[in-house]
């Protein structure tokens, strides 16, 4: 078992609960911005995009501008590194004055933390920026890969499933994935994707069974619920015919969308997997990518969520913390998130509730040259519950993890 399986079951495992303080209290928001002035705030975030680093500095200058809150990114390279200090805190009796105050969650930490009341909360739905987001037409921002956020953690992003391709090299890349398993074999080593755990290598695999499960109803329970070997067989062994057909073989994997970029840049691959529908051109305005680099969803729809953020439940500036993720939802962060030149991300707001003023700055913003329209993003599909991951990375590990 990886040290990250470990760190969730340990979390989902562990006997003792730990009662949530109901301090500060995100009702009275003025006492809120008075008790987080002058404190620091460390926001542990994954740190392997220069662009996503730049951004969170930014939030960082404005709520230090604003509200004299001192940001400090800490930079992970997965999300469970946050979650172990926190469950070694809580070991330790150590129930206040914690060293994590804000983290960017993924779905089944989210799940395992909720679960053992390690979050602080209620806190979201008090905030003065939640009364602008699009919860009716973006369900996702108040459901963490099925499991309902409760006001527990705070959305920040909405991103969904999209493939990118260099059209000098590729004119009609493949729209499902058999349609991919059959370009991989008639082109060998043009393709690949990150290797499981790395949140994007595991997004491939959500992504590649929902093509192949008999019913996508059964990916909305627990994974224990369902006859795993026969809905996924179909999946595996898709999985096992393009393995020879990737990038080396499938003997090795990029470790993060990063690298991947690169392997595109330097002509080693055709075809490539986001999670960002503007990270190609990103990547194109950086000078990372070719401009011949297009964007394209699967016929079949695509994976959709919402980025969140949250407070553990021992966090040493709860009020900063709450602070900087009301910042993060205000129409002028979700503005410069959603500027392609910036980052990409797709706005959690319903843009019918903003001020004229408010609405013309996304209005103004100029979707890249690889950036989809909404209109052709194609319909979202859900994340499965987040037992399917842990079961697919884990399986993944055991049949492609090691030399083959």
């Amino acid at each position: 078992m990886t040290m990250r399986r470990f760190i969730v079951a340990a979390a989902l495992a562990a006997f003792s609960t730990v009662a949530v303080r109901a301090e500060p209290d995100p009702s009275d928001w003025g006492a809120v911005t008075d008790d987080a002035r002058g404190q620091t705030v460390y926001w542990n975030a994954w740190g392997g995009s220069d662009t996503i680093n730049g951004f969170i500095a930014w939030i960082g200058d404005r709520v230090a501008d604003e509200y004299g809150v001192t940001l400090e990114h800490v930079k992970l390279s997965d999300t469970a590194e946050a979650v172990s200090r926190v469950l070694a805190e809580r070991s330790a009796g150590k129930d206040t004055g914690g060293a994590v105050d804000l983290v960017w969650i993924n779905g089944e930490n989210f799940a395992a933390m909720k679960q053992q009341d390690l979050l602080f909360g209620p806190w979201v739905e008090q905030m003065p920026s939640w009364a602008n987001v699009d919860v009716a037409g973006k369900p996702a921002v108040v459901s963490d890969f099925t499991v309902p956020t409760d006001g527990l953690e705070a959305p920040w992003g909405m991103a969904q499933v999209v493939f990118y391709y260099d059209s000098a090299r590729l004119e009609q890349p493949p729209k499902t994935m058999s349609a991919l398993a059959e370009y991989a074999a008639a082109h060998p080593g043009r393709f690949t994707y990150p290797q499981p755990p790395n949140f994007l290598g595991s997004t491939f695999l959500k992504q590649a069974l929902t093509e192949f499960v008999p019913d996508a109803e059964i990916l909305q329970g627990p994974v224990e619920a369902a006859d795993y070997a026969a809905v996924t067989a179909d999946f595996w062994a898709f999985l096992e015919a393009l393995a020879p057909n990737l990038w080396r073989q499938g003997r090795a994997y990029p470790q993060n969308e990063a690298r991947q970029i690169q392997l595109m840049a330097d002509g080693e691959i055709d075809l490539a997997i986001s999670f960002n529908p503007n990270e190609a051109s990103n990547a194109i305005a950086n000078f990372q990518l070719q401009d011949s680099v297009r964007s394209y969803v699967m016929d079949a729809g695509s994976i959709g969520n919402a980025s969140f953020v949250a407070i553990p439940y021992n966090a040493n500036a709860k009020a900063g913390a709450m602070v900087v993720a009301n910042y993060i939802m205000s129409p002028e962060a979700q503005a410069r998130m959603q500027d392609p030149e910036v980052w990409g991300l797709g706005t959690v707001l319903d843009l019918d509730t903003l001020t004229t003023a408010e609405r013309a700055r996304f209005e103004a913003l100029e979707l890249g040259v690889a950036t989809l329209p909404p209109d052709e993003l194609g319909s979202t599909l859900p994340e499965p519950h987040p037992s399917w991951m842990v079961r697919l990375e884990e399986d993944w590990m055991d049949r492609f993890g090691v030399a083959r």
